[in-house]
């Protein structure tokens, strides 16, 4: 697949910018804060309707503009399609597709895919749950776009649930099993289907990643990537997975009703990301966390060429400053021309001749891009 055109319109702190792709290979060179950043955002949302930065659509909308607007034409082996997204302060977003707007989110996803590689992704490593959680969901949305509707209808119960047992503890219903009992279950059968999407996907990325490790590290260390689901998953077969749900939501019911919150699910599952039998949070140095997480973002590229059938896009958010030598050597190796990359650098210092050469390279200032060289 290869990204054409790309237009942002009141978007971060663009006003309008139209780009057009002209080598596999871009870099985007400027000063911090200039909207480098930004415009690796706008292709991620394109990509996955997301955003690593966890930002609300009235965050990404230029200051004291209504609207803005992300567009791209995308070249695939056997199509060409028009992508926009419509981002409002105050409202919903829409998407639409070949001009055609959409009714389901859905039926957007799937035509660009990308991954990102920023230097937040080191938080992988050294943050909390909830951010392997996205990143694992995330992946898991371009290779199975109908997952994005399966989380957020795992969410919505949640969200429900959460509120009746806040009801309960604060307004103390005594009368409440009837309808608590329906919640479980709902509950149990949205939450079952994220667990066992999670368990496969962990499944398929692991050996891949593992491979990448070995070879950056040049076998010295030994990866073990494990899904660890809230409930217990010894069975991977809907309805066991379900029972595995109502029988811990029972284990856990009168914390739940202390708390006033949900206590059992996938909200609250756990990746495992282990070196050498070590949990990698507190193995090492920074060098072999960002081993792990270059490993991690190589098996994510080609896990999804596997299962889509063409290379995604590869977004480098000023990634090689926190690389070694040695590092950004197996990187950019890696890349060569299979991905069309979009690189994002201060200077451009850690290029050699031949990849400048075959590249394009555009300069940010103030979010104006030009000086295509």
């Amino acid at each position: 697949m290869y990204l054409k055109t790309l237009q942002i319109r009141q978007f971060r702190n663009y006003k309008d910018q139209k780009i057009d792709f002209l080598a596999p290979k871009t870099i985007l060179v400027g000063d911090n804060a200039q909207g480098k950043s930004n415009l690796l955002e706008a292709v991620e949302l394109l990509a996955t309707l997301r955003s690593h930065r966890n930002s609300r659509d009235r965050d990404l909308v230029r200051e004291s503009e209504p609207v803005g607007q992300i567009s791209a034409t995308i070249e695939r082996q056997n199509s060409t399609n028009d992508l926009s997204i419509t981002l409002r302060r105050n409202g919903r977003r829409s998407v639409a597709k070949n001009s055609e707007t959409l009714r389901r989110q859905l039926d957007f996803l799937g035509v660009l895919n990308a991954v990102q590689f920023s230097s937040l992704d080191l938080d992988l490593v050294r943050g909390g749950p909830e951010q392997r959680r996205h990143w694992l969901d995330t992946l898991l949305i371009q290779l199975e776009p109908i997952y994005a509707y399966i989380l957020q209808q795992y969410n919505q119960v949640l969200r429900q649930r959460n509120a009746f047992l806040k009801r309960i503890q604060e307004l103390g219903i005594k009368s409440h099993e009837q309808e608590l009992a329906l919640w479980n279950v709902q509950l149990a059968v949205a939450g079952s289907r994220v667990t066992r999407r999670r368990s496969r996907a962990v499944e398929r990325l692991a050996p891949i990643a593992q491979a990448w490790h070995s070879s950056i590290s040049g076998s010295t260390e030994i990866l073990a990537i494990q899904y660890a689901p809230n409930i217990s998953l010894e069975q991977n077969e809907p309805e066991q997975v379900q029972q595995a749900f109502l029988a811990k939501i029972a284990t856990r019911e009168v914390a739940e009703q202390h708390q006033g919150t949900t206590l059992v699910g996938p909200h609250r599952d756990e990746i495992e990301l282990i070196i050498n039998q070590t949990p990698a949070r507190s193995y090492g140095s920074q060098g072999q966390q960002r081993t792990l997480v270059l490993a991690l973002k190589l098996a994510e590229l080609k896990l999804i060429e596997e299962v889509v059938g063409e290379p995604p896009l590869l977004l480098l958010d000023d990634v090689l400053a926190e690389l070694d030598l040695n590092r950004q050597n197996q990187l950019l190796d890696a890349i060569q021309d299979r991905f069309q990359t979009l690189i994002t650098t201060t200077h451009l210092g850690s290029f050699d001749a031949q990849w400048l050469k075959s590249s394009q390279v555009l300069t940010v200032r103030a979010g104006q891009i030009s000086n295509q060289i």
